[in-house]
């Protein structure tokens, strides 16, 4: 996760570099003006806190967002960023197994099951640019609610237990939802140029949730115990902007 973090910077520090090679020409300063619709393509990893902790370790995600930008640079859009990971601190399939850890399967022999966790974020935001100069970069802000869920992924290739096929897989996925609320805080380039329009920062994720499964094989009960599902990370975003003018003004 360290080298997925670093691979990230390193990425938007070459685009960075990479664009300021190019002089800017007045034609191009008019394209960086007014409203605009962005669109970006991001990319994130986020460490768990608070109960997110308890059953998973750090994950990786991407997703897409859609935003309006006023050509006094407040910000109004939607996000949305599918969750990843190979670590899960949990158990789910404890009441499956021999004193020796192993699933049996159909045909008695070790099943190969493997858990991963998967999940994702889908909500609104408003915020603010508050750029420095005339490539319009400077701090974003933005803040925003939505919906979180996560669940554990049960992989049987193979489907060799049939224990975990079905509806049956539902009594051990742990799925997970509710309200979260979002905070970001970073930079943001949008260059006249069109050769560096990106964004880097820091991300928050807190998550109000709870079980959306009626019963639990493995704990024999509804996991029903309220909680609270945090996320901290970087997130980047390689960004395509649309500006808006008159007709025969229009940029991208």
């Amino acid at each position: 996760m360290k080298n997925y973090f670093f691979s990230l910077a390193l990425l938007s520090f070459a685009t960075h570099l990479w664009a300021q090679t190019y002089p800017l020409t007045l034609h191009d300063e008019a394209r960086n003006k007014g409203s605009a619709i962005l669109l970006h393509l991001t990319f994130g990893a986020h460490i768990p806190a608070g109960d997110m902790a308890e059953r998973f370790g750090a994950d990786g995600n991407f997703g897409l967002a859609l935003e309006y930008l006023t050509d006094n640079n407040y910000i109004v859009g939607a996000e949305g960023h599918y969750l990843f990971g190979n670590k899960v601190n949990e158990d789910p399939l404890a009441i499956l197994r021999t004193p020796e850890g192993d699933i049996i399967g159909n045909n008695r022999l070790i099943a190969s099951v493997a858990l991963r966790e998967r999940g994702y974020y889908a909500g609104a935001m408003v915020g603010r640019l508050f750029a420095f100069n005339e490539k319009r970069s400077g701090i974003r802000l933005t803040l925003g609610a939505g919906l979180l869920r996560h669940w554990i992924r049960i992989q049987d290739d193979e489907n060799s237990a049939a224990q975990l096929t079905g509806d049956y897989k539902k009594g051990y996925d742990r799925l997970t939802g509710g309200l979260a609320l979002n905070q970001f805080i970073g930079w943001q380039s949008l260059s006249a140029d069109r050769r560096s329009n990106w964004l880097i920062g820091f991300e928050f994720n807190e998550g109000f949730t709870n079980t959306l499964r009626d019963w639990d094989y493995t704990e024999r009960r509804k996991l029903d115990r309220k909680r609270l599902d945090l996320r901290i990370g970087l997130r980047v975003a390689w960004t395509l902007p649309f500006y808006q003018g008159k007709a025969d003004q229009i940029y991208y």
